[in-house]
């Protein structure tokens, strides 16, 4: 996914797909996928992050999302630069579609899981997630963990 940018698409959607990323505008926004069917969580989220996690990187566009299909639409059209999805959300726990993008999509964006306890990392780990950060969302750890991530992925 190296410098993986995603064009600039207005203001955050839910269940929208739109088209495959442009890969030369630097300083387009990163589309970071937030995926609970908590709205309020989404919001704490977005809350946390702002429109520009650090000044060294690309303002932040979200695409939120409520249903485990749409989560899987959007990152199989290869727009998202980041993922972070609610290991609380039911039917599908954001761990569980964790799982699957991993071992369905070659390259995978990075994925930062939400989990209700501190004792649930391991999960985060068999998901294969490179992040976790537990609820109550504490929005300093979440934004060291973004911007970790996103400078990882975008070298």
């Amino acid at each position: 996914m190296s410098g993986y940018r995603l064009p600039a698409g207005g203001a955050s959607s839910i269940g929208r797909v739109t088209a495959a990323p442009d890969r030369t505008d630097s300083s387009a926004p990163l589309r970071i996928l937030l995926y609970s069917d908590d709205a309020a969580v989404r919001a704490q989220v977005r809350a946390a992050l702002g429109d520009r996690v650090h000044p060294d990187l690309p303002p932040l566009e979200y695409v939120e999302v409520a249903t485990a299909p749409v989560v899987i639409a959007h990152m199989d059209a290869g727009e998202i630069a980041l993922a972070i999805l609610d290991g609380e959300t039911a039917p599908a726990g954001g761990l569980g579609i964790a799982k699957q993008l991993k071992d369905e999509i070659d390259p995978c964006p990075p994925i930062l899981v939400l989990t209700g306890r501190a004792d649930d990392a391991w999960l985060a780990s068999w998901s294969r997630a490179e992040a976790v950060v537990t609820r109550p969302i504490d929005p300093l750890a979440l934004a060291r963990e973004v911007v970790r991530l996103l400078r990882a992925a975008n070298r």
